[in-house]
C-alpha cells in the first residue's frame, strides 16, 4: 500500500479529544469518568493506526471500524476495569495449589470478614474494659482451647505412662501456651529466630537446611536474623550425639526444620523428636520446630502418615512451633507461632512483629477458620473437607459429568487417578481419586486444555498422554456444571 494511501486512511481517524467528546461516548464518560474513558479511546485508536501501518486495514476496513467505533472503546474500556485477580475452577487435583492461592476459605469465614470490615471492629479495643486492647486475642484464645486441651489430656496421662511425661512438661498449665500471628511462615521463622538466637548460634541439621517457594532458603532466613547457623551431621544422618557436641556457651536454640516439601530415602537416619525435647529440657535450651504446612487435625483419618501436627509437637514438649495459615490450616495467608507462653511475650515485645503482623482481614479469616476446629467441624473448612472427599464420591461426580458429555466429538472416560495435597506439604502422599479424561475429535489435548483455560471462569486442568484430566477433587460440586458447559463448547455444542 502506498504511503500518500496510509497517510490519507491516518486522516480519516478521529482525534482522541473528538472520540471522547462524541455523542455516543457521553453516557460511558458519565459512568466511568473521562480519564478511563480517553485511555480506552487512545488504545483503540493506537491499534487502527498499527494496523494500517502493517497493511491490514484499506479504506472499506477504516470505515467499518469508525462505524462501531464507540462499541470498540466501549469493550476496551471493559477490559482494562476488568481485575486482573480472578476465580478459578481448579481441576488439577492438587488441593493447596501454590499458584491458585492454595487453600480456598469459606463462606462462613468470607461472611466474618464482610461483618467485620465493612464497618469499625474491636480489632485493639477491649470491650470489657473499655481500654485499648490487643489484636492478638481474637485468634489467641481459640488456639488455647485447641492446643491446651490436647497438651492437658497428654500431661494427664504421665502417671500411667511415666516416659510420657518426660516429654510433656508438667508446669505447662492452661496459661502457658500463646499464639501470635505474622503474614507468613517465614516471617514467623524470621522473628523466633531474632527474638531468641539473634548474635547466637542456632544448632540445626544439615539434612534439614531446606529452600522453600520462591527461592527463600532457610540459612537466608537465619542471616538476616542475625542468628549463627551452626550445621550438625550430614545430609542424609544426623544423631541426638551430633546436637550433644555441637552445644556451647553460644548456643541459644535448638532448631528442627520439617522437610514438608521432599523426602530423603535410603541410609537415612534421625533423632526422635523426644530425644531432642529430652536434649533441650537438660541444657536449658528452647527447642524450635519449623513445621511449615502445620496441620491442626489428624492427617492418619485421610490415610497421610508421617506428617506432625501442630498438637504433636507441643504434645512433645516443642517450646515453639512455626506454621502457615493457608496450607494445611485451611486459612488465610499467614504465619504462626504457638507455643511457650514466656518466648511468645518475647516475640510480641520484639519491634520487628509489628513490622511482620497482619491487618484484620486476617485476623478474622483466621477466627471464623479456627472456629470450625473449636467445633470440630472440619468439613466447613474447604481444603480439609478435600482432603477428606472419599474416591467414591468423586467417582459419582465424575460418572455425571461423563454422562452429561453428548457430543459425538468428546471422547470420555473416567479412569482411576490421584490427587495430592500440594502446598509443600506430605509431598509422598496421594490420595485415590476418579478422573475423568476427555479428548476431542480435530483439537490437541493443549488446545482442548487452552479453551477451558480460555473459559469464564478459566477452568485449570492437566495434560497427560494426549488427553485432558480433570480431578474434581478440587472442583466445588457447584461448579460441575461450568465444566460441562466449557466442554461442550469446546466440542462445538
Amino acid at each position: 500500500m502506498p504511503a500518500e494511501s496510509k497517510a490519507e486512511l491516518y486522516r480519516k481517524l478521529p482525534s482522541v479529544d473528538e472520540l471522547t467528546r462524541g455523542p455516543g461516548l457521553a453516557r460511558l464518560v458519565a459512568q466511568e469518568g473521562q480519564s478511563t474513558v480517553t485511555d480506552a479511546a487512545r488504545a483503540v485508536l493506537a491499534k487502527l493506526r498499527s494496523e494500517i501501518d502493517a497493511g491490514r486495514l484499506g479504506a472499506e476496513g477504516v470505515e467499518l471500524a469508525l462505524s462501531d467505533i464507540d462499541a470498540a472503546v466501549e469493550h476496551e474500556l471493559r477490559r482494562a476495569l476488568q481485575y486482573s485477580l480472578r476465580a478459578v475452577i481448579n481441576a488439577t487435583g492438587v488441593i493447596l495449589h501454590t499458584n491458585l492461592g492454595r487453600a480456598p476459605l469459606s463462606g462462613a469465614t468470607l461472611d466474618h470478614i464482610r461483618s467485620t470490615a465493612l464497618t469499625y471492629s474491636n480489632l485493639e479495643f477491649d470491650l470489657a474494659t473499655g481500654q485499648r486492647g490487643k489484636r492478638d486475642v481474637h485468634v489467641d484464645r481459640l488456639f488455647r482451647k485447641l492446643l491446651e486441651e490436647e497438651v492437658r489430656v497428654a500431661t494427664g496421662a504421665s502417671q500411667a505412662c511415666p516416659e510420657r511425661s518426660l516429654r510433656v512438661r508438667a508446669e505447662r498449665s492452661s496459661a502457658a501456651i500463646s499464639t501470635i500471628v505474622v503474614n507468613n511462615n517465614a516471617a514467623a521463622v524470621l522473628l523466633a529466630l531474632n527474638t531468641l538466637a539473634e548474635g547466637g548460634e542456632v544448632i540445626v541439621s544439615r539434612g534439614e537446611l531446606v529452600e522453600i517457594g520462591g527461592s527463600f532458603r532457610i540459612p537466608d532466613v537465619m542471616a538476616k536474623s542475625n542468628a549463627v547457623l551452626r550445621e550438625v551431621g550430614t545430609t542424609n544422618r544426623t544423631r541426638i550425639q551430633d546436637y550433644e557436641r555441637a552445644i556451647t556457651d553460644k548456643t541459644r536454640l535448638l532448631l528442627r526444620v520439617h522437610r514438608s516439601n521432599f523426602q530423603i530415602t535410603g541410609f537415612t537416619e534421625q533423632p526422635e523428636l523426644s530425644e531432642l525435647v529430652r536434649l533441650a529440657r537438660d541444657r536449658k535450651i528452647p527447642l524450635m520446630e519449623d513445621q511449615g504446612s502445620g496441620a491442626l487435625f489428624d492427617l492418619r483419618s485421610i490415610g497421610v502418615s508421617g506428617e506432625p501436627s501442630v498438637l504433636d509437637s507441643l504434645r512433645e514438649g516443642v517450646d515453639i512451633v512455626t506454621y502457615s495459615g493457608d496450607k494445611l490450616l485451611g486459612g488465610p495467608q499467614a504465619g504462626l507461632l504457638s507455643g511457650r507462653a514466656d518466648l511468645i511475650a518475647r516475640m510480641r515485645s520484639n519491634s520487628v512483629f509489628r513490622a511482620l503482623r497482619v491487618d484484620k482481614l486476617t485476623y478474622a479469616a483466621l477466627e471464623a477458620t479456627l472456629m470450625a476446629y473449636v467445633k470440630g467441624d472440619h468439613d466447613a473448612i474447604p481444603a480439609v473437607r478435600m482432603m477428606r472427599i472419599s474416591k467414591d464420591q468423586i467417582a459419582e461426580r465424575a460418572e455425571s459429568v461423563a454422562e452429561a458429555l453428548k457430543s459425538p466429538k468428546l471422547l470420555v472416560e473416567p479412569l482411576d487417578g490421584e490427587s495430592v495435597i500440594g502446598g509443600g506439604a506430605a509431598p509422598s502422599a496421594v490420595l485415590p481419586t476418579r478422573l475423568v479424561a476427555v479428548s476431542c475429535e480435530g483439537l490437541s489435548a493443549d488446545e482442548v486444555a487452552a479453551s477451558l483455560l480460555a473459559n469464564d471462569p478459566p477452568i485449570i486442568s492437566r495434560v497427560e498422554e494426549g488427553r485432558v484430566l480433570l480431578d474434581l477433587r478440587t472442583v466445588f460440586p457447584e461448579q460441575d456444571e461450568t465444566v460441562v458447559h466449557a466442554l461442550n463448547r469446546v466440542a462445538g455444542e
